[in-house]
């Protein structure tokens, strides 16, 4: 050990991230893969056995795989030599299998961890083939990618490929009431506040522990058995713990009325006033292009499908715009925001997508249902990827009525179509989807 690795007498006394104070110190403590770790699981039996095979961990970011791979070193009493496919190279790689070596020659197994394997392109991967072949290192890397895709045939045929989850609400629960023993006081938290933190981690260990340490840090908590701190509610939550969206530039103020007071002509149908700003826009020198991108996104938000036709009418106006140039594709323009103003209007897509998002803040990265997911490898097919998928094309009336939410996800309704225009008979159509889907009878009279 040179004189700049041996530890310095202060640092113990150097302050610690809370997620560093928390870091497992046995497999007991970690939360969240006991389908791993108990002792009739893959690792678990491996533990008990002392004998540790090359293993590749595959996970989502903040589930436990380096905390994992330093605790299976430690109870095997192999040495840990952590390396990331992010810095190192072969002559890093060639140094740590010499290592490896000299220590296996002194009767000590070596524990190689590689995080983020799947960044190793495929000759540096072919490195490892040799020495874990004849045992000079135990293999366990870690990758948040589908190794069936980033990583060799042959690494793979000699490693075992193990499935770590995201953290589930139980596991994220668990570690905030060690944040808070850690810290020997409770999060300021209203009771809806608490799982919507839990949310915003996503599954992620880490991220929770940070952005626990980050309200630790904003203080207002109080001693564990005091009630007296005033608790955030979610607003104030996520003010606290996420980044607001910059402020726009004072100095444009005038540029934003005006496409405001657009927007909102053509939202209420009013295509005269639409056009009185749209000429003050151009006699003030916006930029056409802004104002051609603006209406593509009006045509979305605003028309949806209640006129299928608005979208390419908004995309020709600015191509012809592009083409034209001014003043001869401002016209192009105006055309559009005519149509625009006149069309049918539902922000039903735009509402649709609002409420999708949200399910998606609540419920995280939860899984595609296997049945629906493609199985190009072995591995993949053995995991159950594709089983009991119904093609659709194959039945009766081209429409299986399977379930294509995550498991344990409640089927949700997001799209609500408007009596209006077009979505008049797209209504009808998830109408008699939903019929089939229910298993009511619908006759042809019905179908859309």
């Amino acid at each position: 050990m040179t004189p700049q690795d041996a530890p310095s007498l202060f640092e113990d006394a150097a302050p610690r991230p809370l997620a560093d104070r928390l870091r497992p110190r046995t497999l007991d403590e970690v939360v969240g893969q006991d389908h791993l770790l108990r002792p009739d699981g893959p690792l678990g039996r491996m533990v008990a056995s002392g004998a540790l095979a090359s293993t590749v961990l595959w996970g989502p970011p903040g589930c436990g795989k380096t905390t994992i791979a330093r605790l299976l070193a430690d109870h095997t009493d192999m040495l840990f030599a952590p390396l990331s496919a992010v810095f190192s190279g072969v002559a890093e790689l060639r140094k740590v299998f010499a290592d490896a070596r000299e220590h296996r020659a002194g009767g000590t197994g070596t524990l190689l961890f590689v995080d983020e394997i799947h960044r190793f392109n495929r000759a540096q991967q072919d490195a490892f083939l040799p020495v874990v072949e004849d045992g000079t290192v135990v293999l366990v890397g870690a990758t948040t990618e589908n190794p069936s895709f980033e990583l060799n045939g042959a690494l793979l045929s000699r490693c075992a490929v193990l499935v770590l989850h995201r953290l589930d609400d139980s596991a994220l629960e668990t570690l905030l009431t060690r944040c808070e023993e850690a810290e020997g006081r409770t999060l300021p938290l209203e009771p809806d506040a608490r799982p919507m933190l839990r949310a915003m981690a996503d599954g992620d260990g880490r991220a929770l522990i940070n952005m626990a340490e980050a309200l630790f840090a904003a203080g207002g908590t109080a001693p564990l058995d005091d009630e007296a701190s005033v608790p955030l509610d979610v607003p104030q939550l996520m003010e606290t713990v996420q980044r607001r969206a910059p402020l726009y530039d004072k100095s444009q103020e005038g540029h934003y009325n005006l496409i405001s007071a657009l927007h909102k002509s053509l939202r209420g149908s009013d295509t005269d006033a639409a056009l009185y700003w749209l000429a003050r826009m151009l006699a003030g020198g916006e930029d056409p292009r802004y104002i051609a991108r603006r209406l593509v996104r009006f045509a979305v938000e605003d028309v949806g499908l209640a006129d299928p036709d608005a979208l390419p009418q908004a995309l020709a106006g600015w191509e012809a715009y592009e083409r034209l140039g001014s003043p001869e594709g401002e016209l192009a323009i105006a055309q559009t925001v005519i149509y625009l103003g006149t069309a049918a209007k539902s922000n039903a897509s735009y509402r649709a997508l609002g409420r999708a998002m949200q399910a998606a803040r609540e419920t995280g990265s939860l899984m595609p249902p296997k049945h629906i997911l493609n199985a190009p490898t072995r591995l993949m097919k053995d995991l159950g990827y594709s089983g009991g998928y119904v093609y659709d094309h194959d039945t009766e009336d081209g429409f299986s009525g399977q379930d294509y939410f995550p498991e344990g996800m409640p089927r949700r309704s997001f799209y609500a179509p408007r009596e209006r225009g077009f979505e008049r008979e797209i209504l009808k159509r998830l109408a008699y989807w939903q019929k089939l889907r229910d298993g009511s009878d619908a006759g042809p009279e019905d179908e859309a």
